[in-house]
């Protein structure tokens, strides 16, 4: 994720990484005694945060078929890392924890994407370098994810480019067309994206499954959200600054990044 060198600069002038802003911003997605699809990158993090600061009883699911209850006792780069097995509730198979998701018991499941769109499809199958066509990783569990979990958080770049009216390929559904599309696809009712967290904002979704601006990041204005989003962005009435990440939350973040592996990187 690379966001704008002025709005990096002013987070760690304030003393604490854009990284570790979204980081927080992401942890605070997760409510205690939910069932977490955790996702890689920064969900990795961010689920230790949530377990530590104020989800005790929070349960993190990870696609490789680790079921965690209490956090991994040490820094992770991937969710196949052996601290992640080490202590873990249990060790299985992907089909294990994937059954869960069509049980209707993951509340919360971590995405990211190359491209998202107004009513928060993402796109991680196809893009462009140079004017050419280029395949991209593909969804893995993403798609059952984003059809299965009761809501989904997205984590990515705020560009134009990969914010845009219509994804090129829906590779996880979100609210589809908007208005009732999940219902009419057959998924469950009240399931869906709830926020896209971007290296300068924090966007959620109305009743009609499009996405609005909720709240700005410190050091970034409306109008730079706007410029970088690839259609006409609503603004909620009452948008706010997204919430700086408390003393409590920073400290388990450089206990289990402290060498900001995750949340230093550009």
């Amino acid at each position: 994720m690379t966001a704008p060198a002025h709005s990096r600069e002013s987070h760690f002038a304030r003393g604490y990484s854009l990284g570790e802003l979204m980081v927080a911003a992401a942890a605070r997605e997760i409510r205690n005694g939910e069932w977490v699809f955790v996702g890689m990158r920064l969900p990795l993090l961010a689920f230790l945060v949530a377990k530590r600061v104020h989800a005790p009883r929070a349960v993190g699911l990870y696609e490789n078929g680790v079921i965690r209850e209490d956090p991994a006792p040490e820094m992770l780069f991937t969710m196949a890392d052996p601290p992640n097995q080490r202590g873990a509730t249990f060790c299985g198979q992907m089909a294990d924890v994937m059954s869960l998701l069509q049980q209707g018991r993951v509340a919360v499941g971590f995405l990211g994407a190359a491209e998202a769109d107004r009513h928060g499809n993402l796109n991680s199958t196809c893009g462009s370098r140079d004017g050419r066509a280029v395949r991209l990783p593909g969804s893995g569990g993403a798609g059952d994810i984003a059809c299965l979990a009761q809501r989904t958080v997205a984590l990515m770049a705020h560009q134009p480019h990969r914010l845009v009216e219509r994804v090129r390929y829906v590779t996880s559904p979100g609210y589809g067309d908007g208005a009732d599309w999940r219902r009419r696809a057959g998924l469950r009712a009240g399931s869906g994206p709830s926020a896209i967290l971007t290296t300068l904002a924090v966007l959620r979704f109305d009743d009609a499954g499009e996405a609005y601006l909720a709240s700005v990041h410190p050091g970034v204005t409306v109008e730079e959200v706007k410029r970088n989003t690839g259609w006409n962005l609503r603004v909620a009435a009452d948008v706010a600054e997204t919430p700086a990440p408390t003393p409590a939350e920073l400290a388990v973040i450089r206990e289990f990044d402290p060498n900001g592996f995750w949340t230093r990187q550009p």
